[in-house]
Protein backbone atom coordinates (compact mmCIF):
# COMPACT_ATOMS: atom_id res chain seq x y z
CA UNK A 1 0.00 0.00 0.00
CA UNK A 2 1.22 3.19 -0.74
CA UNK A 3 1.51 5.85 1.81
CA UNK A 4 0.45 9.60 0.61
CA UNK A 5 3.21 12.35 1.79
CA UNK A 6 2.53 15.77 2.75
CA UNK A 7 4.60 16.99 0.31
CA UNK A 8 2.64 15.10 -2.61
CA UNK A 9 -0.55 16.34 -1.21
CA UNK A 10 0.86 20.10 -0.48
CA UNK A 11 -0.78 21.65 -3.59
CA UNK A 12 2.76 23.33 -4.42
CA UNK A 13 5.94 23.00 -2.47
CA UNK A 14 7.21 25.98 -0.08
CA UNK A 15 9.84 28.27 -0.93
CA UNK A 16 12.36 28.40 1.59
CA UNK A 17 13.14 32.23 2.29
CA UNK A 18 15.86 33.92 4.72
CA UNK A 19 15.02 36.06 6.94
CA UNK A 20 15.43 39.08 4.76
CA UNK A 21 13.19 37.81 2.05
CA UNK A 22 10.25 37.46 3.90
CA UNK A 23 10.79 40.64 5.23
CA UNK A 24 10.63 41.31 1.35
CA UNK A 25 7.22 39.82 1.61
CA UNK A 26 6.41 41.78 4.62
CA UNK A 27 6.66 45.30 2.37
CA UNK A 28 4.91 43.90 -0.32
CA UNK A 29 2.54 43.20 2.09
CA UNK A 30 2.41 46.70 2.84
CA UNK A 31 1.99 47.78 -0.61
CA UNK A 32 -1.24 45.61 -0.90
CA UNK A 33 -2.57 46.36 2.72
CA UNK A 34 -2.02 50.62 1.07
CA UNK A 35 -3.77 49.47 -2.09
CA UNK A 36 -6.92 47.73 -0.30
CA UNK A 37 -7.13 51.61 1.85
CA UNK A 38 -7.38 53.63 -1.09
CA UNK A 39 -10.77 52.72 -2.52
CA UNK A 40 -11.01 51.81 -6.28
CA UNK A 41 -7.07 50.50 -5.94
CA UNK A 42 -7.21 46.19 -5.58
CA UNK A 43 -4.36 44.73 -3.42
CA UNK A 44 -4.62 41.99 -5.41
CA UNK A 45 -3.42 44.41 -7.71
CA UNK A 46 -0.18 45.11 -6.06
CA UNK A 47 0.44 41.37 -5.48
CA UNK A 48 0.68 40.81 -9.26
CA UNK A 49 2.35 44.05 -9.33
CA UNK A 50 5.06 42.78 -7.20
CA UNK A 51 5.34 39.02 -8.01
CA UNK A 52 3.59 37.11 -5.61
CA UNK A 53 0.35 36.48 -6.79
CA UNK A 54 0.79 32.92 -7.68
CA UNK A 55 1.90 32.04 -4.17
CA UNK A 56 -0.40 33.98 -2.92
CA UNK A 57 -3.49 32.24 -4.82
CA UNK A 58 -1.63 28.71 -3.85
CA UNK A 59 -1.48 29.67 -0.71
CA UNK A 60 -4.84 30.55 -0.24
CA UNK A 61 -6.56 27.85 -1.82
CA UNK A 62 -4.24 25.38 0.38
CA UNK A 63 -7.09 26.31 3.14
CA UNK A 64 -9.57 24.43 1.01
CA UNK A 65 -7.79 21.27 0.30
CA UNK A 66 -9.23 18.04 1.48
CA UNK A 67 -5.80 17.23 2.89
CA UNK A 68 -5.53 20.02 4.84
CA UNK A 69 -9.07 20.44 6.08
CA UNK A 70 -8.63 16.70 7.40
CA UNK A 71 -4.93 17.92 9.46
CA UNK A 72 -7.57 20.32 10.73
CA UNK A 73 -10.53 18.49 12.08
CA UNK A 74 -7.76 15.90 13.66
CA UNK A 75 -5.91 18.43 15.59
CA UNK A 76 -2.52 17.66 13.87
CA UNK A 77 -0.56 20.95 14.33
CA UNK A 78 2.86 19.11 12.86
CA UNK A 79 1.01 18.43 9.33
CA UNK A 80 -0.78 21.72 9.27
CA UNK A 81 2.20 23.91 9.16
CA UNK A 82 3.90 21.26 7.01
CA UNK A 83 1.21 21.77 4.23
CA UNK A 84 0.26 25.16 5.03
CA UNK A 85 2.43 28.11 3.57
CA UNK A 86 2.11 29.50 7.03
CA UNK A 87 5.50 31.61 6.54
CA UNK A 88 4.53 33.22 3.66
CA UNK A 89 0.72 34.38 4.78
CA UNK A 90 1.65 35.45 8.00
CA UNK A 91 4.20 37.50 6.17
CA UNK A 92 2.02 39.17 3.84
CA UNK A 93 -0.70 39.68 6.64
CA UNK A 94 1.93 41.39 8.77
CA UNK A 95 2.42 43.86 6.08
CA UNK A 96 -1.31 44.38 5.17
CA UNK A 97 -1.76 45.07 9.06
CA UNK A 98 1.31 47.13 9.61
CA UNK A 99 -0.08 49.66 6.22
CA UNK A 100 -3.42 49.86 7.65
CA UNK A 101 -2.33 50.92 11.02
CA UNK A 102 -0.06 53.29 9.82
CA UNK A 103 -0.83 54.46 6.27
CA UNK A 104 -5.10 54.62 6.98
CA UNK A 105 -4.93 58.25 8.43
CA UNK A 106 -2.51 59.33 6.18
CA UNK A 107 -3.90 57.97 2.97
CA UNK A 108 -7.28 58.77 3.44
CA UNK A 109 -6.05 62.14 4.07
CA UNK A 110 -4.66 62.47 0.98
CA UNK A 111 -7.56 61.16 -1.06
CA UNK A 112 -9.69 64.05 0.98
CA UNK A 113 -6.86 67.20 0.55
CA UNK A 114 -4.67 65.70 -2.60
CA UNK A 115 -6.83 63.17 -4.48
CA UNK A 116 -5.07 64.01 -7.93
CA UNK A 117 -1.85 63.49 -6.64
CA UNK A 118 -2.68 60.22 -5.22
CA UNK A 119 -4.71 58.93 -7.67
CA UNK A 120 -2.00 60.61 -10.54
CA UNK A 121 0.62 57.62 -8.29
CA UNK A 122 -1.57 54.47 -8.58
CA UNK A 123 -2.64 55.23 -12.39
CA UNK A 124 1.28 55.59 -12.84
CA UNK A 125 2.13 52.10 -11.07
CA UNK A 126 -1.00 50.25 -12.79
CA UNK A 127 -0.09 51.80 -16.02
CA UNK A 128 3.23 50.74 -15.96
CA UNK A 129 2.77 46.46 -14.67
CA UNK A 130 0.25 45.94 -17.21
CA UNK A 131 3.60 46.52 -19.41
CA UNK A 132 5.62 44.64 -16.93
CA UNK A 133 2.89 42.00 -16.17
CA UNK A 134 2.35 41.09 -20.21
CA UNK A 135 6.05 40.06 -20.34
CA UNK A 136 4.82 37.16 -18.30
CA UNK A 137 2.56 35.76 -21.45
CA UNK A 138 5.26 33.71 -23.01
CA UNK A 139 3.20 34.31 -26.57
CA UNK A 140 0.58 36.43 -27.58
CA UNK A 141 -2.38 35.18 -29.90
CA UNK A 142 -5.53 36.87 -31.38
CA UNK A 143 -7.27 34.63 -28.75
CA UNK A 144 -4.90 36.18 -25.73
CA UNK A 145 -5.83 39.74 -27.07
CA UNK A 146 -9.69 38.83 -27.23
CA UNK A 147 -9.55 38.29 -23.61
CA UNK A 148 -7.49 40.46 -22.82
CA UNK A 149 -10.24 43.09 -24.63
CA UNK A 150 -12.81 40.94 -23.18
CA UNK A 151 -11.02 42.16 -19.44
CA UNK A 152 -11.03 45.41 -19.71
CA UNK A 153 -14.56 45.86 -21.10
CA UNK A 154 -15.90 44.09 -17.91
CA UNK A 155 -13.64 45.83 -15.29
CA UNK A 156 -14.10 49.45 -17.18
CA UNK A 157 -18.60 48.77 -17.02
CA UNK A 158 -18.27 47.52 -13.03
CA UNK A 159 -15.80 50.54 -12.33
CA UNK A 160 -18.76 52.66 -13.49
CA UNK A 161 -21.58 51.03 -12.27
CA UNK A 162 -24.01 52.83 -9.49
CA UNK A 163 -25.05 51.20 -6.21
CA UNK A 164 -28.26 49.56 -5.83
CA UNK A 165 -30.83 48.71 -2.92
CA UNK A 166 -30.64 45.18 -1.56
CA UNK A 167 -31.68 43.30 1.74
CA UNK A 168 -29.77 43.36 4.74
CA UNK A 169 -30.39 39.19 5.44
CA UNK A 170 -28.11 36.79 7.10
CA UNK A 171 -27.90 34.95 3.33
CA UNK A 172 -27.59 38.55 1.58
CA UNK A 173 -24.60 39.56 4.17
CA UNK A 174 -22.55 36.28 3.35
CA UNK A 175 -22.99 36.59 -0.02
CA UNK A 176 -21.68 40.47 0.34
CA UNK A 177 -18.38 39.12 1.87
CA UNK A 178 -18.00 36.14 -0.45
CA UNK A 179 -18.03 39.06 -3.67
CA UNK A 180 -16.11 41.49 -1.74
CA UNK A 181 -13.08 39.03 -1.17
CA UNK A 182 -12.99 37.68 -4.59
CA UNK A 183 -11.89 41.05 -5.29
CA UNK A 184 -9.58 41.04 -2.62
CA UNK A 185 -7.41 38.95 -4.75
CA UNK A 186 -8.67 40.10 -7.96
CA UNK A 187 -6.65 42.42 -9.65
CA UNK A 188 -8.16 45.62 -11.17
CA UNK A 189 -11.86 45.65 -8.75
CA UNK A 190 -11.61 46.73 -5.43
CA UNK A 191 -13.18 44.64 -2.33
CA UNK A 192 -14.68 48.01 -1.00
CA UNK A 193 -15.93 49.05 -3.67
CA UNK A 194 -17.91 46.21 -4.84
CA UNK A 195 -19.42 46.33 -0.88
CA UNK A 196 -20.62 49.88 -2.25
CA UNK A 197 -21.97 48.27 -5.30
CA UNK A 198 -23.84 45.82 -3.57
CA UNK A 199 -25.47 48.30 -1.42
CA UNK A 200 -23.83 47.07 1.76
CA UNK A 201 -20.96 49.57 2.62
CA UNK A 202 -22.83 51.87 4.68
CA UNK A 203 -24.40 48.99 6.38
CA UNK A 204 -21.21 47.47 7.13
CA UNK A 205 -19.30 50.61 8.27
CA UNK A 206 -22.04 51.48 10.56
CA UNK A 207 -21.93 47.94 12.28
CA UNK A 208 -18.02 48.67 12.96
CA UNK A 209 -18.82 52.08 14.43
CA UNK A 210 -21.70 50.43 16.75
CA UNK A 211 -19.37 47.75 17.56
CA UNK A 212 -16.86 50.51 18.69
CA UNK A 213 -19.49 52.17 20.25
CA UNK A 214 -20.25 49.22 22.28
CA UNK A 215 -22.76 47.73 20.67
CA UNK A 216 -22.22 44.27 21.03
CA UNK A 217 -25.48 43.44 18.57
CA UNK A 218 -23.10 44.90 15.88
CA UNK A 219 -20.67 41.85 15.64
CA UNK A 220 -23.39 39.66 14.30
CA UNK A 221 -23.24 41.08 10.69
CA UNK A 222 -19.72 41.23 10.48
CA UNK A 223 -19.53 37.72 11.42
CA UNK A 224 -21.67 36.86 8.56
CA UNK A 225 -19.39 39.29 6.34
CA UNK A 226 -16.59 37.65 7.93
CA UNK A 227 -18.21 34.10 7.37
CA UNK A 228 -18.54 34.80 3.49
CA UNK A 229 -15.18 36.23 3.18
CA UNK A 230 -13.54 33.52 3.84
CA UNK A 231 -16.20 31.20 2.10
CA UNK A 232 -16.02 33.62 -1.02
CA UNK A 233 -11.48 33.55 -0.66
CA UNK A 234 -10.57 30.03 -0.31
CA UNK A 235 -12.96 29.21 -2.81
CA UNK A 236 -12.28 31.47 -5.66
CA UNK A 237 -8.20 30.82 -5.29
CA UNK A 238 -9.62 26.89 -6.00
CA UNK A 239 -10.42 28.54 -9.13
CA UNK A 240 -7.56 30.62 -9.93
CA UNK A 241 -5.50 28.16 -8.78
CA UNK A 242 -6.68 25.53 -11.44
CA UNK A 243 -6.98 28.44 -13.90
CA UNK A 244 -3.08 29.32 -13.47
CA UNK A 245 -2.25 25.79 -13.82
CA UNK A 246 -3.99 24.37 -17.22
CA UNK A 247 -4.45 28.29 -18.76
CA UNK A 248 -1.95 30.35 -17.28
CA UNK A 249 -1.34 32.91 -20.39
CA UNK A 250 -4.67 33.36 -21.05
CA UNK A 251 -5.57 33.38 -17.16
CA UNK A 252 -2.82 36.52 -17.47
CA UNK A 253 -4.30 38.32 -20.43
CA UNK A 254 -7.71 38.27 -18.46
CA UNK A 255 -6.20 39.47 -15.44
CA UNK A 256 -4.02 42.12 -17.73
CA UNK A 257 -7.66 43.12 -19.03
CA UNK A 258 -8.83 43.98 -15.68
CA UNK A 259 -6.21 46.44 -14.52
CA UNK A 260 -6.76 48.45 -17.73
CA UNK A 261 -10.30 48.43 -17.46
CA UNK A 262 -10.00 49.58 -13.87
CA UNK A 263 -7.67 52.44 -14.94
CA UNK A 264 -11.13 54.58 -15.53
CA UNK A 265 -11.48 54.01 -11.73
CA UNK A 266 -8.09 55.40 -10.84
CA UNK A 267 -8.05 58.26 -13.73
CA UNK A 268 -6.80 61.36 -11.30
CA UNK A 269 -8.55 64.04 -12.29
CA UNK A 270 -12.90 63.22 -11.22
CA UNK A 271 -16.07 65.51 -11.04
CA UNK A 272 -18.45 64.02 -8.43
CA UNK A 273 -21.54 63.99 -9.73
CA UNK A 274 -23.85 61.85 -7.21
CA UNK A 275 -23.06 60.33 -3.81
CA UNK A 276 -24.13 58.02 -1.30
CA UNK A 277 -27.40 58.23 0.83
CA UNK A 278 -28.97 56.22 3.82
CA UNK A 279 -32.59 55.00 3.77
CA UNK A 280 -33.61 58.08 5.65
CA UNK A 281 -32.01 60.19 2.47
CA UNK A 282 -29.37 61.50 4.17
CA UNK A 283 -25.32 62.04 2.78
CA UNK A 284 -23.25 59.10 4.12
CA UNK A 285 -19.95 61.29 5.42
CA UNK A 286 -16.50 59.19 5.40
CA UNK A 287 -14.07 59.35 7.91
CA UNK A 288 -13.06 63.11 7.65
CA UNK A 289 -16.77 64.58 7.15
CA UNK A 290 -17.14 64.51 3.41
CA UNK A 291 -19.75 63.57 1.30
CA UNK A 292 -19.41 59.71 0.24
CA UNK A 293 -19.25 59.56 -3.80
CA UNK A 294 -20.43 57.02 -5.51
CA UNK A 295 -20.44 58.50 -9.33
CA UNK A 296 -18.22 60.49 -10.74
CA UNK A 297 -17.01 61.56 -14.31
CA UNK A 298 -13.54 61.47 -15.66
CA UNK A 299 -12.38 64.94 -16.64
CA UNK A 300 -9.20 66.45 -18.66
CA UNK A 301 -7.33 68.12 -15.88
CA UNK A 302 -7.85 72.45 -16.01
CA UNK A 303 -5.01 74.44 -17.59
CA UNK A 304 -6.28 77.61 -16.96
CA UNK A 305 -4.09 78.97 -14.08
CA UNK A 306 -1.10 79.13 -13.20
CA UNK A 307 -2.20 76.91 -9.88
CA UNK A 308 -3.88 74.47 -12.33
CA UNK A 309 -0.68 74.06 -14.36
CA UNK A 310 1.47 73.58 -10.99
CA UNK A 311 -1.09 70.69 -9.75
CA UNK A 312 -0.91 69.34 -12.83
CA UNK A 313 3.01 69.46 -13.39
CA UNK A 314 3.56 68.01 -10.05
CA UNK A 315 0.66 64.74 -10.71
CA UNK A 316 2.54 64.00 -13.93
CA UNK A 317 5.85 63.47 -11.80
CA UNK A 318 4.18 61.76 -9.14
CA UNK A 319 2.44 59.51 -12.23
CA UNK A 320 6.09 59.31 -13.85
CA UNK A 321 7.12 58.02 -10.27
CA UNK A 322 4.60 55.50 -10.12
CA UNK A 323 5.66 54.34 -13.28
CA UNK A 324 9.34 54.67 -12.59
CA UNK A 325 8.53 52.23 -9.45
CA UNK A 326 7.28 49.84 -11.02
CA UNK A 327 10.19 49.64 -13.87
CA UNK A 328 12.53 49.54 -11.15
CA UNK A 329 10.91 46.39 -9.31
CA UNK A 330 10.85 44.62 -12.07
CA UNK A 331 14.40 44.91 -12.73
CA UNK A 332 15.32 44.26 -9.38
CA UNK A 333 12.88 41.05 -9.12
CA UNK A 334 14.84 40.16 -12.52
CA UNK A 335 17.96 40.11 -11.00
CA UNK A 336 17.21 37.98 -8.36
CA UNK A 337 15.29 35.21 -10.80
CA UNK A 338 18.74 35.16 -12.57
CA UNK A 339 20.70 35.08 -9.21
CA UNK A 340 18.86 32.14 -7.94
Amino acid sequence: MQKTTIEETAVSPKKQRTIPEYLGIVARGVCMGASDIVPGVSGGTMAFILGIYEELIDAIRTLGRPHFLEAVFKFRIKDILQILNWEFLLAVVTGIFIAIITLSHALESLLINHPVFLWSFFFGLVLASVLVVSKRVKRWSPSLVIVLLMGAVAAYLIVGLVPVQTPNDWWFLIVSGAVASCALILPGISGAFLLVLLGKYQYVLGSVNDLRAGDVEAAVPLILVAIGAVLGLVTFAQILGWLFKQHHDLTVSLLIGLMVGSLRKIWPWKLDIEWLQDAAGQFVLDGEGQRLAIKQANIWPDLSSSESLLQFGIAVVLMLAGIGAILLLDRVAARLETSE
